[in-house]
């Protein structure tokens, strides 16, 4: 995702040390943190997070493993099975409660009490970090998904006054767009940007069918009519790239619509950091928006980035437990993390007037109207609402339409049925 997106991260953090926590002092603290953050600002984050556990007197070890939430997992089960589970493990979603089920994970209960975390973290990941009723994860962010993002300068050259609100406005725009020789969609097709687009798409389109396919895993409405339509939406979109699509990185899409080459660019709101770290600014070169909704209510796709903690019996790792929690819930950590990484604090406590961007406020803003309409999902495409391996699934048959031309929307509805049931 880019380094220089995190220049302001990696100096502020470097100044912060926190006192160890009460609970800590019955070893020396010390950590291997295990995800797949193996590269860029990624990357720089978690070894800011080691240089804030080490002023704070901590020993710090981290474990990357490249590639995809799965390869995580399955290192994450080799330890396991080895009998040396990490102590705290970047995971998300249904797979912390999946691992929760097992009794394996650790009690934060005790620093959650004293830090009254659940007075401090929205409501809606609450039920993620302790799903059978206790404390096994710390959030460290909330990402939104169904963001719209567009170029100011290309809007203006196609007459283009406000950003679209229902697909039928955003697709009557893409027209103008067109027409004024101007690429209509930045996008590159990598499965997860595949997903992330499509899943706006259905959200955006129809909530139930969202809930119904991407959070109840229901065949009948994978395979149905609605989400043919949605497939069909899909075409679309991806007819309105360039020949240059296939296989291009998010952030090479991202600056085609910065660049005013292209007109609008789906993408979750790491984004930000990309525009921060190449100097363009809100409302003088790019616009944001929630993407498209046919329901005309507020909307909210939610990820979040967390870390799970293991028992273990090593005193100086669970002293270390303790300290990594705290830090990654204060409120320097949560504030200085999430304005350079685009997101929004998991704690709703940090003041968003003071140095986040103004899309991050909106997002801030949108998630309490969408929490008050009922309307708030957590994302498929990004590990939040189903196990990696239906989500492993849905990924390769809609990535594989968005490189197929010839393939009918209705086939596609099969076959991601399909797939999702052989997991089952």
């Amino acid at each position: 995702m880019g380094w220089r997106r995190y220049a302001g991260l990696l100096a502020a953090l470097a100044v912060v040390a926190m006192p160890v926590p009460r609970g800590a002092a019955a070893g020396e603290p010390k950590t291997n943190l295990l995800s797949q953050w193996s590269t860029g600002s990624d990357a720089a984050a978690i070894a800011k997070l080691g240089d804030m556990f080490r002023a704070a007197g901590g020993q710090w070890t981290a474990t990357s493993i490249a590639g995809h939430t799965a390869n995580t997992i399955a290192k994450l089960r080799a330890d396991v099975v080895a009998g040396s589970a990490p102590p705290a493990v970047q995971l998300k979603g249904p797979e912390i409660a999946e691992w929760a089920a097992t009794g394996m994970t650790a009690d934060l209960d005790p620093i959650a009490g004293r830090e009254q975390w659940d007075k401090l973290v929205a409501p809606e990941l609450i039920g993620v970090m302790k799903p059978k009723g206790t404390w096994v994860a710390v959030p460290m962010n909330i990402h939104r998904i169904n963001w719209l993002w567009a170029s100011r300068k290309a809007l203006d050259a196609a007459g283009i006054a406000a950003m679209p609100k229902t697909w039928a406005e955003f697709n009557a725009d893409a027209e103008k767009l067109k027409a004024a020789g101007i690429i209509p969609v930045a996008h590159g097709s990598m499965d997860w940007v595949d997903a992330t687009l499509f899943e706006n798409i259905v959200y955006g389109m129809n909530i139930a069918l969202y809930r119904k396919s991407f959070v109840q895993l229901d065949l009948a409405a994978l395979r149905g009519s609605e989400m043919a339509a949605a497939f069909a939406e899909l075409r679309k979109v991806i007819n309105w790239t360039d020949p240059g699509m296939p296989g291009r990185e998010w952030d090479a899409s991202a600056n085609l619509m910065l660049n005013g080459k292209a007109g609008f660019f789906f993408m979750g709101d790491w984004a930000i950091g990309t525009f921060n770290a190449e100097g363009f600014k809100y409302g003088t070169d790019y616009l944001c928006a929630q993407a498209p909704s046919d329901s005309g209510k507020p909307g909210f796709i939610l990820n979040s980035d967390s870390v799970v903690f293991f028992k273990q019996k090593d005193p100086d790792y669970i002293a270390g437990q303790t300290l990594l929690a705290h830090l990654i819930m204060t409120q320097d950590f949560q504030r200085i993390f999430n304005q350079a990484k685009g997101s929004i604090p998991a704690r709703m406590d940090v003041d968003m007037q003071q140095g986040f961007n103004p899309c991050q406020v909106l997002s801030k803003a949108q998630l309490q109207d969408s929490i008050q309409a009922g309307t708030l999902v957590l994302s498929m495409a990004h590990n939040m609402s189903v196990l990696q391996k239906y989500r492993g699934a849905m990924m390769e048959v809609i990535t594989e339409f968005v490189n197929t031309p010839g393939m009918a929307p209705a086939d596609a509805a099969n076959r991601l049925a399909d797939a999702v049931e052989a997991q089952m």
